[in-house]
């Protein structure tokens, strides 16, 4: 893939701009002032199906409650244990569903509508708690992959080794190898040979159960390559060390570059979103549609922006994209705050670029 950024590493960042031309991006197109005709790359009708399973009190509910409905991590040890599916719809950027299932029920022993449950899934979080037993929990796991992956192949699956924030750094490293050597040697004797299976140690207490839960929704995005091409380019014109496109009411992450991972950058990433959330609660209305004016108009139109600069040397730089999505980049560079006005226009061209994908039908 060719790039219309002209890399000189003799050249101060003020002499690269971005072109997300055709030759830069993966979809057809004069260039972004003229008529593009994207391939439908938009997410339609498209509304994938995620399922929480695993055993009673794994921390299913917890994990759908911190993330999705903004609970508090210590407010979920009050919630009653779930006695049926309970299905949770999140309009973002696309609309998709998490359904959790009681642990306590089997809906793979005949008794139930399986393509009503499994029909149509995109993929399926099988929850363990590290800190109890997991033989059963293992078992359970291996006898529903072993039904699944022959009826419905094209579902993906995901382990979460779940709370183990309680867990010494040691502890946490030999308990999650053993968890995924045990269901890999199980699968293995069940005749699964490289199953799609991914595995993340995750706990509600900090930043791991959104990136385990962003690793899983980028799976069920079918245009992610492209996200990630138009990502590296903005991240090499304006020398982005990390750069994501997060959904801001979940503190998910929908694409990122594809440098190598960096959860310090993401953690921090996270967390100005969160000041940044917070601070719209407390100071934003709702404006009465009857007391609109040419200048509260224009202030609505404008898209939200914000950057900071830490001591460390690390800029953390936000630019809205839609209602639901925000570029969040992080950089290094010494003369970032110097060439603002370069990357506002380089990330200018990409969101005029993404908000085009995104609204294709």
């Amino acid at each position: 893939m060719t790039s219309g950024i002209q890399e000189d590493t003799s050249q101060t960042m003020a002499s690269q701009r971005v072109d997300l031309s055709p030759s830069d991006t993966p979809f057809a197109g004069p260039n972004l002032n003229g008529d593009i005709e994207y391939p439908p790359m938009g997410f339609g009708e498209y509304k994938p199906r995620m399922l929480l399973m695993g055993l009673k009190r794994s921390g299913k509910s917890s994990i759908s409650n911190v993330v999705f409905r903004k609970m508090a991590p210590n407010e979920t040890l009050f919630l009653e244990a779930t006695t049926t599916i309970k299905k949770e719809s999140m309009q973002s950027f696309m609309d998709f569903q998490i359904w959790d299932l009681p642990g306590q029920i089997n809906y793979l022993d005949g008794s139930f509508d399986s393509d009503t449950i499994f029909g149509g899934v995109g993929s399926i979080i099988w929850v363990i708690d590290a800190q109890d037993r997991y033989t059963e929990a293992v078992g359970r796991l291996v006898d529903s992959l072993a039904i699944l992956t022959a009826s419905y192949p094209e579902i993906k699956y995901s382990v979460f080794v779940h709370k183990v924030d309680s867990l010494s750094e040691d502890q946490r490293e030999d308990g999650v190898r053993e968890i995924i050597e045990r269901i890999s040697d199980d699968l293995y004797d069940a005749g699964l040979e490289n199953p799609p299976v991914s595995y993340y140690p995750t706990s509600i207490y900090d930043h791991t159960i959104f990136e385990a839960l962003s690793k899983v929704i980028q799976g069920l995005i079918p245009q992610l390559p492209t996200y990630e091409a138009l990502l590296n380019t903005i991240a090499a014109s304006c020398r982005f060390q990390k750069v994501y496109i997060f959904d801001v009411m979940s503190k998910v992450y929908i694409a990122s570059d594809t440098s190598p991972p960096d959860l310090p950058s993401y953690e921090l990433c996270s967390d100005f979103i969160s000041a940044i959330m917070d601070l719209t609660d407390m100071y934003g209305w709702d404006r009465d549609p009857d007391e609109e004016t040419p200048r509260l108009t224009d202030i609505q139109s404008q898209t939200a922006e914000s950057m900071v600069c830490f001591k460390n040397d690390h800029v953390v730089y936000l630019r809205e994209l839609n209602a639901f999505l925000a570029l969040i980049g992080v950089s290094q560079e010494p003369k970032f705050e110097q060439e603002r006005a370069l990357v506002d226009y380089n990330v200018q061209a990409f969101q005029d670029t993404i908000i085009k994908v995104l609204a294709r039908r």
